[in-house]
């Protein structure tokens, strides 16, 4: 899913609806009758009543014309009608890779379904629905961002980045300007925290500039919620999802945080660069996807210092004794960085992660998008080389094996299942827990349920 970078219009909500007809079809003043009765001077005569009937069919059909233009190039629409073919060519490679899993037992067989037809075509749908045509980027996006990488690229390889990926990734110290005020959530309170991030691009990177005019972003925001009772020591922070960090009682509550409370868990959920209160107009978090793919990368490693930095907060001055890290989907790519950097993470838990951007951009563009993609190189090798200093591929895992784990749904659309299972492989087959949903389906699963709560009660003590 490739989206425009500086050239959207900031707040755009979408489309008109209404339809802006030509000159000649807009209704005209009507023309004054020259006769003594004062009525008959704004009366249309039989002629005129027959002039405008007869030139109603025309406006109707151009305005219906119009709109089905309007609608055949929304990107959106297209997604949709899209989106039944997609899923019909899933199942059968589903089928295809299930009939191998007898001889390589990497693979988790699936059983098509009409409730796991109907997942991953709800997933297409959502898909779908990010291709907003604000979004979609122009001709004139492709060059410069593909200038961006290749720059990005020479300079990760003179510093030894592309083959040390952990080396780009400098170690935060605590925030000091840390402020807090108490608000409310249904079923719980919270503490809406903020600091200073204090991280930029290095002064040598293309887009640091563009970057660093993300006023609002360089203000970290959290929401610290404390489990009731005497002073618990146990801490998970989680990370969110792309497009959430706008609403703290929905990101509090998509983390079963009251059920973390029962179990003495403290829950902190940081908010993603250029979301919520971090964004620059677009609160949902376009700027992290744009076609300038070197923004997600320091969108990626931004997040990544971030929860460090929270880290070296809960231990040094709220006497956090265990600290882990959960994350779902994009916040599951910084969970999992995050286990590569941090040492004595209580546990790591990646949900539905991505793992891979550059493959992720080149599977949700729309074909033409992705032609010319392909045609600049802005997601070719220099893309791929550029992200592995966010990829957790690339790294070891510091967590112990047996405090590892990974949830997935088989028919995940959007992450899909296939970018779980490589970082499941990477961190050498940990406890995996998948399910016959898609993207947002895990938040319903028991398998899910069951993983978090040994993951829970096996990390933290009691």
């Amino acid at each position: 899913m490739v989206t425009s970078g500086s050239q959207v219009p900031t707040g755009a909500d979408g489309p008109t609806t209404g339809v802006d007809l030509p000159s000649n079809q807009r209704s005209e003043p009507e023309p004054i009758v020259t006769t003594s009765s004062a009525t008959a001077r704004t009366r249309p005569n039989a002629l005129q009543w027959a002039s405008g009937l007869s030139r109603f069919p025309v406006s109707l059909a151009t305005a219906i014309y119009d709109g089905a233009r309007q609608l055949a190039g929304d990107p959106r629409v297209l997604g949709v009608l899209r989106a039944g073919p997609r899923v019909s060519i899933f199942l059968a490679r589903g089928v295809r890779r299930s009939a191998g899993a007898g001889e390589d037992d990497s693979i988790v067989p699936v059983r098509p379904t009409p409730s796991h037809a109907l997942q991953a075509y709800l997933d297409e749908v959502l898909i779908a629905m990010f291709h907003h045509p604000d979004l979609v980027p122009s001709i004139d996006d492709y060059a410069p961002a593909a200038a961006d990488l290749a720059s990005t690229q020479e300079l990760f390889s003179a510093r030894g980045w592309i083959d040390h990926p952990a080396g780009y990734h400098q170690k935060p110290e605590a925030p000091e300007d840390v402020q807090a005020w108490h608000a409310r959530a249904p079923g719980l309170g919270y503490e809406h925290t903020t600091f200073t991030s204090g991280w930029e691009p290095d002064p040598g990177e293309a887009g640091r500039d563009r970057w660093l005019s993300h006023e609002a972003n360089r203000t970290v925001h959290a929401w610290v919620s404390r489990a009731p009772g005497r002073d618990h020591r146990s801490w998970l922070i989680c990370v969110h999802g792309f497009g959430m960090g706008s609403n703290a009682s929905m990101d509090l509550l998509a983390f079963r945080t009251p059920q973390l409370h029962r179990k003495g868990v403290n829950v902190v959920v940081p908010v993603l660069p250029l979301h919520g209160p971090r964004a620059s107009g677009r609160a949902r978090g376009e700027d992290f996807m744009t076609i300038d793919l070197v923004d997600s990368m320091h969108g990626i490693t931004q997040a990544t210092w971030d929860v460090r930095r929270v880290i070296r907060w809960l231990r040094e001055t709220q006497g956090a004794e265990t600290v882990g890290v959960i994350g779902y989907s994009l916040g599951g790519l910084v969970a999992a960085l995050v286990a590569a950097l941090e040492d004595d993470l209580a546990c790591v838990i990646a949900g539905i992660p991505v793992v891979d951007l550059p493959d992720l951009f080149r599977r949700h563009s729309r074909p033409h998008i992705a032609r010319l993609a392909d045609h600049y190189g802005v997601v070719g090798p220099a893309a791929d080389d550029v992200h592995r200093v966010v990829s957790p591929l690339t790294m070891d895992c510091k967590v112990p094996f047996e405090r590892r784990y990974i949830f997935a749904g088989l028919a995940d659309r959007m992450s899909t299942f296939g970018q779980a299972r490589r970082l499941w492989l990477h961190w050498d087959r940990p406890t995996l827990a998948s399910y016959a949903g898609g993207h947002v389906g895990f938040y319903w699963s028991r398998a899910v349920k069951r993983l978090v709560d040994e993951a829970v009660k096996s990390s933290f003590p009691p």
